[in-house]
């Protein structure tokens, strides 16, 4: 039960948001068992956001997921998900966050994995 959420500080367009979400159905298989089959991704573009007291653009990635991974698997998610928001809209990996929160119980269409 993976979510993906993601706030840029930039305006994208749709096809920016569509590209990203794609990007992050492929970009969750580096979690081991995960696929984009029950991945929900949100996209929050235009955000006022500064990062290391700059306002060049960048980005706040959240990944929440059923259970526990490795670090490696993390780390692997977070390239990815850098790589694909760099790729996408220009916003360096060096301005991206990525963290992660680990969940024991998850509901789905009225019962809990």
């Amino acid at each position: 039960m993976p979510y993906i959420s993601a706030d840029v500080s930039k305006k994208l367009d749709k096809n920016q948001i569509d590209s990203l979400k794609s990007a992050f159905g492929q970009d969750i298989t580096a979690i081991p068992g995960k696929t984009e089959n029950y991945l929900m991704v949100r996209v929050t573009d235009d955000q006022e956001m500064r990062f290391a007291g700059s306002d060049d653009d960048c980005a706040m990635v959240s990944v929440e997921l059923l259970g526990q991974c490795s670090k490696d698997a993390c780390e692997s998610l977070t390239d990815k998900i850098c790589k694909s928001i760099e790729n996408i809209t220009g916003i360096s990996g060096k301005r991206t966050y990525v963290k992660f929160r680990f969940v024991d119980i998850w509901g789905y269409n009225g019962f809990l994995f």
